[in-house]
């Protein structure tokens, strides 16, 4: 079984996911895949410096992920054009880790699982949900940035009531890390029973 962790930004995913490597279940995490695609010397990357010039990567011919961002954030020509670039290489990635896992179930931690065609991919939709207030709290503090930015990030993803209306499981993460971690072993638990009752079923 393959279920997939989402949320807005500074809704708690990392931590929820960190929980879950403490019961040995493996994540597929997609933001890292996404890097990974970009990184120093890929085919990927060269296309990019094609596209938008040589100004895109930085001193190290790494790519400028804040000039991009920048570019994208303005164009929706822009940002469909990587996406279509992008989006077909990560998911054959994804899929390439989820297949090679060994763990009961599996887990894919993305943040735009339910906003691109990843949701396919799973089997089950796991939303770590937080108040507005307290994400943009939560992610200006870990980024250092600008609560406006944050905002701007927030308004190119679903909104809490799309998103938490998708899920089968809804994590809460308006209090303490304790009460956090209560929820993520009680759905191990369910988890486990249900990959114990598919293979009975097989």
């Amino acid at each position: 079984m393959i279920v997939g962790l989402t949320g807005g930004i500074g809704s708690g995913k990392s931590l929820v996911a960190s929980r879950f490597v403490n019961h040995k279940i493996t994540i597929v995490n997609a933001d890292i895949l996404a890097r990974d695609v970009v990184a120093k010397g890929s085919p990927a990357l060269a296309e990019i410096s094609l596209h938008f010039g040589q100004d895109i990567l930085d001193a190290e011919s790494n790519l400028n992920r804040r000039k991009l961002r920048d570019i994208i954030f303005n164009s929706p020509a822009e940002k469909h054009w990587l996406e279509a670039l992008l989006h077909p290489l990560i998911n054959a990635e994804i899929r390439r880790q989820l297949k090679a896992s060994t763990s009961d179930y599996t887990i894919l931690e993305s943040p735009l699982l339910l906003e691109t065609e990843q949701y396919k991919l799973v089997d089950r939709i796991l939303v770590v949900d937080a108040s507005e207030h307290i994400q943009i709290e939560r992610a200006s503090q870990r980024d250092n940035s600008d609560p406006q930015h944050i905002k701007q990030i927030m308004a190119t993803q679903l909104n809490r009531q799309e998103r938490c209306a998708r899920a089968h499981d809804i994590i809460q993460n308006h209090g303490s890390i304790d009460e956090l971690y209560q929820q993520v072993d009680k759905l191990h638990q369910l988890y486990l029973e249900i990959t114990q009752t598919q293979h009975t079923d097989n």
